[in-house]
């Protein structure tokens, strides 16, 4: 085993939030001693989460430094702060602390695997690529932040699954930390304004395609044409460096797009793909899970005839319920692009959406401020609602100085931005603010990200309608 999985036991630290949730319960499924600790367990928070760590045999410790005696190992992400005591602890009894990435990094080079980068759709490409290889006999693993629908039936949480076959799993650009990974399939979705400023992230895919060991995948998209230019990598990178998507260039190309409400429907090299889930970026994801799907051996009309039964990913355009002719979507959309494409998803589906928004965090609540603003005042029909949240804070040191009401203001003062029906309407209030607006055919959608309280939110409107 290599440095960053060794056989002892690795403790987690944060160990119920999405990314190192996954990457617990995929060591704990191949029965190596696994531990983890999180201040919302200590709060009485995620008892479910905490329920699916513990039955694939994570050991949950309180967050107080008690987990780290005896470990070989503990694993941080950069969200973690340095002076919580698990981490305080470490230093003290000179336990080795791994970031988050380079556990990923060493599973992603242990053996074949398929890693998916992008600013929007990771989630949904990874679980679709799962599930092709799945149903194909490849009994692919799984590490990923998106819970998949498919392995909730099983009783697992949904975010990691141990096989035998390739490794699939979403790979972050948020934090710089994308540059660490070589797996044999690198996919490069597409390039949007989120975390970072977007040649930061332009840069770390050079990178990621240059240490991609088998086949490297780009959309082709106006964005990302420079990736595909040899004469702008240094020596290595791909063997094979192909690209997939609706532009008549595109290696594995799309095309004949036909959408309806329930999903969608495509012809690649021949072949009819239907997709079960709304929106044309469903169309892209498809094409790019198919693409590498190819690239580990599956024929395209058996990935297409297992994409067909692809369940879904948890919070991903996730219809929760519907009452009154009123039905009620949760999505995890945080960024303006994948805000963008829910909204219309949701407009494909509706004569009217009343969208609310809760923003995951100050920093990116500033950063996205301008874009989100201009995307608002033009994706948002005149009949629409949208409402913000008030920002999330997980605690930690953030600067709060800025309010929802500040992000009201400034889409009001876009052109046609005056003419939407905008609002702060908090948290609390937001169930009985949809009962009391909503009419017969409306589809309420509700956005956010890190906060874990949102699931219960959008159930808890269909409660109120």
């Amino acid at each position: 085993m290599s440095e960053a999985t060794p056989a002892g036991r690795v403790h987690f630290v944060g160990v119920g939030g999405s990314g190192m949730s996954a990457l617990a319960q995929h060591r704990a499924m191949g029965g190596l001693a696994t531990s983890g600790s999180d201040r919302a367990f200590d709060q009485d928070d995620l008892a479910a989460e905490r329920s699916h760590l513990e039955r694939v045999g994570v050991l949950i410790h309180p967050q107080d430094g008690s987990g780290v005696a005896g470990a070989a190992q503990v694993v941080a992400s950069t969200a973690v702060e340095t002076e919580i005591p698990d981490l305080v602890a470490a230093r003290g009894q000179d336990v080795p602390v791994v970031h988050r990435a380079d556990v990923l990094a060493a599973l992603l080079g242990a053996g074949p695997s398929v890693a998916i980068a992008g600013t929007s759709g990771k989630s949904t490409v990874t679980a679709m690529t799962f599930e092709i290889l799945r149903r194909t006999g490849r009994d692919p693993g799984l590490v990923t932040g998106g819970d998949l629908l498919l392995l909730r039936a099983e009783g697992l949480r949904g975010n990691a699954y141990r096989g035998t076959g390739p490794l699939v799993a979403e790979a972050d650009e948020s934090d710089g930390t994308l540059v660490k990974h070589a797996p044999d399939v690198g996919v490069v979705l597409n390039l949007h304004r989120d975390h970072m400023d977007t040649e930061k992230v332009l840069a770390q895919y050079r990178v990621f395609l240059e240490r991609t060991r088998g086949t490297g995948l780009v959309a082709a998209d106006a964005a990302l044409c420079g990736l595909t230019d040899r004469s702008q990598s240094r020596p290595g990178g791909p063997r094979s460096l192909q690209t997939f998507g609706f532009a008549d260039d595109a290696d594995l190309h799309g095309e004949d797009l036909r959408q309806t409400a329930s999903g969608s429907s495509f012809r690649v090299d021949g072949v009819t793909v239907h997709v079960p889930v709304p929106g044309a970026h469903n169309a892209e994801n498809a094409l790019a899970a198919l693409a590498a799907a190819k690239a580990c051996g599956v024929p395209l009309p058996e990935g297409a005839a297992a994409l067909a039964e692809f369940q879904g990913v948890a919070r991903r355009f996730q219809i929760v319920g519907s009452r009154r002719n009123v039905t009620v979507v949760d999505d995890f959309a945080h960024n303006p692009t994948k805000i963008a494409a829910a909204l219309r998803a949701a407009q494909d589906t509706a004569p009217r959406v009343l969208a609310w928004f809760q923003p995951h965090g100050f920093a990116p609540a500033r950063f996205m401020r301008d874009e989100l603003a201009d995307v608002l005042a033009t994706t948002l029909r005149a009949e629409d609602r949208f409402w913000f949240g008030e920002i999330f804070y997980a605690g930690g040191s953030a600067t709060r100085d800025l309010a929802a009401a500040d992000l009201v203001e400034t889409t009001r003062a876009r052109p046609r931005g005056a003419h939407h029906h905008l609002d702060v309407v908090p948290k609390p209030q937001l169930a009985a603010r949809v009962a009391a607006t909503a009419l017969p055919g409306d589809v309420v959608l509700v956005m956010g990200a890190r906060d874990p309280s949102l699931p219960s939110v959008s159930a808890g409107i269909v409660g109120a309608l």
